[in-house]
């Protein structure tokens, strides 16, 4: 007979982290203890377990408190089992909502990464078997779908591009735009780096998502959340925090741009210029152009290191690591010398950082699936898409139903009276704007 309980938490992150199929960040222990410190939620660890005390399947389930002494548990990424077996799924549901009863919950969100399909670099579609049966299962179970949204709607990208890192490295770079590479391939031109930074690096790290979000029009966090995410998975044992910095070191940048410059200078004086044949007068014209773009380029980056000083950081990521997987969760960008395309070589740097440590997914953490041209997102689309991943469409969200009255009263009343708020608000200030006229 199977029951729930609570877990120690290493025994908990343990399970998580080793799982085959289902060890996902957002489950982890680290996650749970962050979501307490910086998001006011209880997070509980529980697992299901045999008569021999063997887990058999858990969860992270993190309570929000409402009015009324009443709450809502989210297991953000769904159940950490094998959502095949179908006893396996059903018999976690009933625990799991009479746990949530308990505790006078109204109800449970799930959003499993369980992907409903997928489409390769070349747009090949890759289908999941395996999918009607598990929604199915879900609906049976008593869970509420909650549609198949196409854009940042849900708890969490319900869309993500994936690369899978077993592959060799060679064909992962060959998936890559064209683009892709001759971005990468100038900024390497450059002698741009990518370094590791540690917590002294935060405060850079934060001023660059700052000019993102200003840039993009969204809301980031504070400073404090990200020192506080970055402090709590660094001190996990299973989890792992790693920023990314991409710089332009100016006098390593000339230095690079001289020698070029030094090397069309020599293949120009080799030319015989008193006697050119057609194809001669063509390079000649070509190297002509390159050392007068080279030329202009140490002359503008000299200017930048009387402004910006010996370096600048101009792209910072955070990348999460867990079990098998890893993350881009943040990545921030700064306004300036965006021509160097450093961003695009910090994420080949870190790719190739997660694949030399055995890494086997990497996950660019959310996309859209509403791909018109007027969608403001589909820029963002369109960058990650260039690195070759995987076009990924996860579940969505389901919602587990323990209280029908307060889940009516809480997902449609309530909307509707913040609506109501905001529009006589609105109309308020608006009023007193003209009357102050």
């Amino acid at each position: 007979m199977l029951k729930l309980k609570n877990l120690e938490k290493e025994q908990f992150d343990k399970y998580v982290e080793n799982h085959k199929t289902k060890s996902h960040f957002l489950q982890s222990l680290a996650w749970g203890e962050f979501s307490k410190a910086k998001k006011h939620l209880t997070p509980y660890y529980l697992g299901l377990v045999n008569d021999k005390d063997e887990i058999v399947g858990a969860t992270l389930l993190l309570e929000k408190k409402l009015p009324l002494n009443m709450c809502y548990f989210y297991a953000p990424r769904g159940f950490v089992l094998d959502y095949n077996k179908k006893e396996l799924v059903r018999t976690m549901t009933e625990k799991i909502k009479e746990f949530a009863k308990n505790k006078k919950a109204i109800f449970v969100k799930i959003d499993p990464d369980i992907i409903k399909t997928s489409f390769n670099y070349q747009n090949e579609e890759k289908e999941n078997t395996n999918f009607n049966e598990i929604f199915n299962t879900l609906k049976e179970c008593g869970f509420k779908h909650l549609g198949f949204t196409k854009n940042f709607e849900t708890m969490q990208p319900r869309y993500t591009f994936r690369i899978d890192l077993t592959q060799s490295l060679e064909d992962i770079e060959n998936h890559f735009s064209k683009t892709t590479k001759q971005r990468i391939s100038k900024a390497k031109k450059l002698d741009t780096e990518v370094v590791i930074g540690d917590k002294n690096d935060l405060d850079e790290f934060y001023h660059l998502m700052t000019l993102t979000e200003n840039r993009k029009d969204f809301i980031s966090y504070t400073d404090d959340y990200y020192k506080t995410l970055y402090e709590i998975f660094n001190n996990s044992k299973s989890a792992k925090a790693t920023l990314f910095l991409g710089k332009i070191v100016f006098d390593k940048t000339i230095k690079s741009l001289e020698k070029n410059l030094k090397s069309i200078n020599d293949q120009i004086s080799i030319l015989p210029i008193d006697n050119l044949s057609k194809s001669a007068k063509a390079k000649l014209t070509e190297l002509t152009k390159q050392k007068e773009n080279i030329t202009n380029d140490i002359k503008k980056y000299k200017e930048c290191k009387k402004e910006y000083g010996d370096s600048i950081t101009l792209s910072a990521h955070m990348i999460i690591e867990y079990g098998d997987k890893a993350w881009v969760l943040y990545a921030g960008n700064h306004n300036v010398l965006s021509e160097t395309y450093v961003n695009y070589n910090t994420y080949y740097e870190h790719i190739k950082y997660c694949k030399d440590k055995g890494i086997k997914i990497y996950d660019q953490f959310g996309t859209i699936g509403d791909l018109s041209k007027d969608n403001p997102r589909l820029g963002l689309h369109e960058f990650k898409k260039k690195f070759g991943g995987d076009y990924v469409e996860f579940i969505g969200e389901f919602d587990l139903v323990t209280n029908k009255l307060m889940y009516f009263v809480f997902t449609k009343l309530v909307p509707i009276y913040r609506k109501l708020v905001r529009n006589r608000s609105k109309k308020e200030l608006k009023h007193e704007i003209s009357k102050s006229k």
